[in-house]
């Protein structure tokens, strides 16, 4: 038999992870923190080099971690239905229904008429699109929320791309997962390690009035747009740039639009639905704005805490079930051989990524790496802040940016103290880069979704993400230093 480059890397990555196993004492109080350490190596070689599928290589937590120690079988098995899962299933029959009643690409021409026919400007219409409505929703919901919308766009361009089409998909796409990820940094209701952190913050200062919705918004914004205004050039240059070309007149959608007509009754159904889960992710939850405090919906019931975006999108996605449907005679708005599109691979990359957090967080590799913060003691603040934003970012390229968080503030409220600095210059750029991870499908819902559509190569990702990565921890380091040093 041959050996091909995918054998060469099938079988590195477990060679790699025997050889830290081994050889490495990373903990020498906890061998756990190896074995882990070990885990994450073989899963990023197979993840970067694509040398078997990504969701087989989503199965290597579930086998490994009780082979090793690390955890039980049923424990880490839990960890691949977390209710965002259901978030991402509810979402997706959303957007099911939306491309079954062609209500996507209503949306799609309807954006494609204002932003115009440059590929450039098209990516930019996305992208802004998408950042304004993820400053007030988690990125995970933003994503769902449009990517019906944006795959509509594709498909009504690619016969009209006359080379490249598919520089132009994974350009669209990855600028509606980044722009999602960058929109949340902007607000404290943006993304959930925002909301952890000022509860802690709160919690571990009760004394310190310095910090309110106004405070964050003031630093969140201009880190997050001057982001996004990096992140459109590097993804247009990369992808687009003398690479991509449209020949088509900007009335053509116009037209187009117009010849769709009025709404149908599904339409609006579906309509009314999409409406309803946007309105009911924006509402569910306490808004706190200083001036006054907005009660969340789910104060309407007995444990309030346990209401959260997936319940929204499950509410949604039964009213599909049950609002029956005037053109097909005896059915719903969405009947179950439409779900079965659902990619359960990427449910099974999803649960990897939870799964592969909760071994960072139970081995003690997670708190090894915050740990390794302490050497910056004696350094200058600028250097100190960069070194908590890099080894955030490392840790929420493998964990969710939540886990991210959750492991991160504890250090930084230990390191406060030992290093006598104010709270904020330590704690918001680790919020900041929790919710940097754009190298991997794993690293955020928003990268797992749009990877699932086959459109984007791991390498790209790969390419444009460390970049991304590396701009971001330089920005969120400069712009947090000059704004609370």
């Amino acid at each position: 038999m041959k050996l091909t480059r995918n054998h060469i890397f099938q079988i590195l990555g477990p060679l790699l992870a025997f050889c830290i196993w081994s050889f490495t004492y990373l903990d020498k109080n906890n061998p756990k923190v190896s074995l882990m350490a070990g885990i994450a190596v073989w899963m990023c070689v197979w993840w970067f080099t694509e040398a078997v599928g990504l969701a087989v290589t989503a199965l290597i937590p579930v086998l490994m971690l009780p082979a090793l120690g690390i955890s039980d079988c049923k424990t880490v098995s839990q960890q691949y239905s977390d209710s965002i899962i259901f978030l991402f299933i509810g979402g997706f029959m959303l957007a099911f229904a939306i491309e079954k009643w062609n209500f996507h690409k209503r949306i799609a021409l309807k954006i494609l008429s204002i932003v115009g026919n440059s590929p450039a400007t098209i990516l930019l219409g996305v992208m802004i699109s998408t950042y304004l409505i993820s400053n007030w929703i988690s990125n995970t919901a933003t994503t769902m929320m449009l990517f019906s919308a944006v795959f509509a766009l594709i498909n009504e361009t690619k016969n009209y791309i006359t080379k490249n089409a598919e520089k132009f998909a994974a350009a669209l796409l990855l600028g509606l997962a980044f722009s999602a990820t960058i929109g949340g940094l902007a607000t404290p209701v943006g993304t959930p390690p925002n909301m952890y952190f000022f509860k802690a913050y709160k919690e571990a200062f009760p004394l310190n009035t310095d910090l309110n919705f106004l405070k964050w918004s003031f630093i969140g914004y201009p880190i997050s747009l001057l982001f996004l205004t990096v992140t459109y050039f590097i993804l247009n240059f990369y992808f687009l740039r003398k690479k991509v070309e449209l020949s088509i007149e900007k009335s053509y959608f116009k037209q187009s639009y117009k010849l769709l007509g009025r709404f149908s009754w599904e339409e609006k159904c579906v309509f009314s639905i999409f409406v309803f889960c946007i309105l009911g992710w924006f509402t569910r939850a306490d808004i706190d704005f200083d001036s006054f405090k907005f009660i969340g919906w789910n104060h309407f019931f007995l444990v309030p805490k346990f209401i959260d975006d997936a319940f929204v999108a499950l509410v949604a996605a039964l009213l599909l079930f049950l609002i029956p449907s005037k053109a097909n005679k005896g059915e719903a708005l969405l009947i179950w051989d439409d779900a079965k599109k659902l990619r359960y691979d990427i449910i099974l990359m999803f649960g990897s990524g939870f799964a592969l957090a909760y071994g960072f967080e139970v081995s003690g590799l997670s708190n090894w790496l915050a740990a390794s913060l302490v050497v910056l003691k004696g350094v200058s603040p600028v250097l100190i802040i960069l070194g908590i934003c890099i080894i955030v970012t490392i840790i929420s390229e493998f964990a969710s940016n939540i886990a991210s968080i959750q492991l991160a503030i504890p250090v930084m409220i230990a390191l406060q103290k030992d290093l006598d600095l104010p709270p904020l210059l330590l704690m918001m750029p680790a919020t900041f880069a929790a919710s940097l991870g754009f190298m991997l499908p794993v690293a955020t819902a928003a990268n797992t979704i749009v990877f699932g559509t086959k459109q984007i190569h791991i390498k790209d990702m790969l390419r444009v993400g460390i970049l991304l990565d590396i701009i971001g921890i330089l920005i969120i380091t400069l712009m947090c230093y000059l704004y609370l040093s």
